[in-house]
This record gives structure tokens, C-alpha cells and sequence, in this order.
């Protein structure tokens, strides 16, 4: 898949279809549970307050409105969501997983949300067979560490780094980027993959701590370098206040970052030093899923944000292996494994890695005070 706008309302429309007869018929199960389950339940794992809440929000209310269209369609036999706010902290995400894995009614988990708490969180999963997919971990090493348990439904950083370097050279035209990254399992872990993909252009180098205020140091840096782009691996909190001071001390470049970015508290905090930021994001625009967008609007009173849509497909697939019977950890991994159907976002499958079969990367930028559809990064 090249163009997820051709997907649009067919693939909607089939997913939208999918989710309201419950997807597959079948309804054998291996797990000698015998007849239905109707006090199962899947979990949502990831920030909800702290620094980055912003994206576990709009995470959580994707997996919400699957859970409430599922249940609106079979109202005899309901599935409960439960949350699990990590806070986006690797150290409180081993302690939530061991609190998740001890509840026997929970069949999934979409999430973790986070690359950090992923790679603390994701071996306790593994090691108590529970299925996670992930709606927006995108750290290529989670995918390499054997685990069977491990899914997620966006392409990783693999391709979003070499798609931003190449944004950065390609269409902005940059002859002396510089980098710097939040020292975050997330952060470095891309800003590494653009530096490799720059090469030889990058003027320069830096790095910063998450909840850092003040970046006199980097800003210094930036500007001595004369460097015509700037791109950050972090979070939407470091990123606004980084842009601020690079503007207030007079720097003109394009400053881009990544999906961490990519959330209206971005411009919030950043203000009209945002206008112009350019964010990758292996997400789709909301005109790419326009049922999903209306239903969501109806349901939030707001537009879907990053990873709504992903969040919402994954939280469907649990739910159409629940509908199927599937209510085994080993049942439902075999039904994942096997699961080959159209969402929003795009058609969901996934390779042995529990990488996604299709991927696409988004450019988007500040325009007004909004972010808006910049273009598909090829």
C-alpha cells in the first residue's frame, strides 16, 4: 500500500461492517471454555496523566470506541476496557504489567504506548503469554526481541527515521541539518536512524533530558552552527519549549520532529514559534478514514488525533477474536497471527515479527495554529 487515501471509504466501510457483526464466525475455541464469556475485557496501557498524556488520550479513546460500537452490537455479552496509566514512565510500567497479567478476564492489551515502557513492560507480557498490540510503539528493537505476545499496527522507526531524513533533504532542501534527541528509548532511538540517514550533512549534535526546561546549551549550539533544519526526537513538552527559545533567539530554520511531536500541545505551549514545525508520522490523516473521523467527533466532541485510528484497529482486532470465541492467550495469539482484515487505517495483518504487512509515513506541519496534512513521504 502506497496511498492511504485510496483506502478511504471502502476500507472504512468494510471495517466499520467487520466491527458490527462481530467479524469471523467462528466461533470454536480450543480453550475449553465451552460456551460464551461475557465478563471478558481488553486493556489500554499507556500515559494518561504526565508530561505526554495527550497522546495516551487519544490512544485510549480509539480503543474506547471500539469497545462502545462493539458492545452497542452485542449488548448480551459486553466487554469491559480497563486502563492502565503508566504516566509514559519506564519505571512504573513493570509494576501496572504485573497488576494487568493478574487479571484472568483480560484478553489484550492495546498498548504499551510508549517505545520506553514498552521495552520495561513488554517481557512481563511475554512471559505470561498475554497479547499486546501496540498503537504507537515504534522503537524497531521491540519487534526483535522474540517475543510472540508482541504486536503492533503502525511501521516503526526503521521507516520513519530514513522518511524524515529524506523529507529534510528532499523537500526542504537542507544543506546543514543538525539533530538532537531527548536521550528517551524513543528519542535517540530515531534521531540515531536520521543521523545515520544525513550522514556527512549533519552540522551537529546534542541531546537533552525529558522534563529539561531551559536549553540555553542547545540553542547555542543550533545557532552556532548555522544550521538551516533542525531535527528532534522527543516529546510534544521539550519540543514546544525548544522551539520557543530557538525562535526568541532569532533562529529561521524548519524545525522538525516525529509522531512524539505531532499533538496539539505542541502548539499550545510552543505558540507562534510552532507555525512551520514539520512532524513525521507513520499515522493517517483524518480524510483517509472519514467514518471514523465522524464517529469519533460524535463520541469526543474533537477530531481524532495521533493514533486514534491505529488504536481503534487494534482494539478491534481483540475484539472480532473475542467475538470469535478466541479467549485463550494461545487462541488469541493464533488469531492474530492469522488475522487478515481491512481497518480504517489500512488492511490489518501482520508478519511473524508482529510488524504490520503495510506501512505508510505522513509528513504534516503547523499551518495556522493547526496541524495539517503536508504530504505522504514516499
Amino acid at each position: 500500500m502506497r496511498s492511504l487515501i485510496k483506502l478511504g471509504v471502502p476500507v472504512v466501510a468494510a471495517a466499520l461492517a467487520l466491527t458490527a457483526c462481530g467479524g469471523t464466525k467462528d466461533n470454536s475455541s480450543s480453550s475449553g471454555s465451552g460456551g460464551k464469556q461475557c465478563d471478558l475485557k481488553i486493556g489500554y496501557f499507556g500515559a494518561l496523566t504526565g508530561d505526554a498524556a495527550n497522546l495516551g488520550v487519544n490512544i485510549k479513546n480509539g480503543v474506547e470506541l471500539a469497545v462502545n460500537q462493539y458492545n452497542a452490537k452485542h449488548s448480551d455479552c459486553k466487554v469491559t476496557l480497563e486502563t492502565f496509566d503508566s504516566q509514559g514512565d519506564p519505571s512504573v510500567a513493570p509494576a501496572l504489567a504485573q497488576k494487568a497479567v493478574s487479571d484472568k478476564k483480560l484478553v489484550g492489551i492495546v498498548g504499551p504506548a510508549f517505545s520506553g515502557e514498552s521495552k520495561a513492560a513488554d517481557p512481563i507480557f511475554e512471559q505470561a503469554g498475554l497479547n499486546i498490540i501496540s498503537a504507537s510503539a515504534t522503537n524497531p528493537s521491540l519487534s526483535e526481541q522474540g517475543w510472540k505476545v508482541f504486536h503492533r499496527v503502525l511501521g516503526n522507526d526503521a521507516t520513519q527515521g530514513p522518511a524524515a531524513a529524506k523529507y529534510i533533504k528532499d523537500v526542504l532542501k537542507a544543506q546543514k541539518p543538525f539533530v538532537i534527541d531527548d536521550s528517551s528509548e524513543y528519542g535517540k532511538g530515531l534521531a540515531d536512524i536520521v543521523r545515520k540517514d544525513l550522514g556527512t550533512a549533519v552540522v551537529g549534535n546534542d541531546a537533552i533530558q525529558q522534563k529539561q526546561t531551559d536549553f540555553s546549551g542547545s540553542v547555542t549550539k543550533v545557532t552556532a552552527s548555522n544550521a538551516d533544519a533542525l531535527f528532534f526526537g522527543g516529546y510534544y513538552a521539550e519540543a514546544a519549549l525548544l522551539t520557543k527559545q530557538l525562535r526568541q533567539a532569532g533562529w529561521k530554520g524548519t524545525f522538525v520532529a516525529a509522531d512524539g511531536v505531532k499533538d496539539d500541545g505542541y502548539i499550545k505551549a510552543g505558540g507562534a514559534a510552532t507555525e512551520g514545525a514539520i512532524m513525521t508520522c507513520p499515522c493517517v490523516p483524518p480524510d483517509a478514514a472519514p467514518q471514523f473521523a465522524e464517529a469519533y467527533k460524535k463520541a469526543y466532541n474533537s477530531d481524532p488525533a495521533t493514533y486514534s485510528a491505529e488504536a481503534f484497529d487494534a482494539a478491534n482486532v481483540f475484539l472480532d477474536g473475542i467475538a470469535a470465541g478466541k479467549t485463550s492467550n494461545a487462541d488469541m495469539n493464533a488469531f492474530i497471527a492469522s488475522y487478515d482484515k481491512p481497518g480504517v487505517t489500512k488492511q490489518i495483518k501482520f508478519d511473524a515479527k508482529g510488524e504490520p504487512a503495510s506501512v505508510s509515513v505522513w509528513a504534516y506541519k503547523v499551518e495556522g495554529g493547526k496541524i495539517v496534512k503536508d504530504q505522504e513521504i514516499k
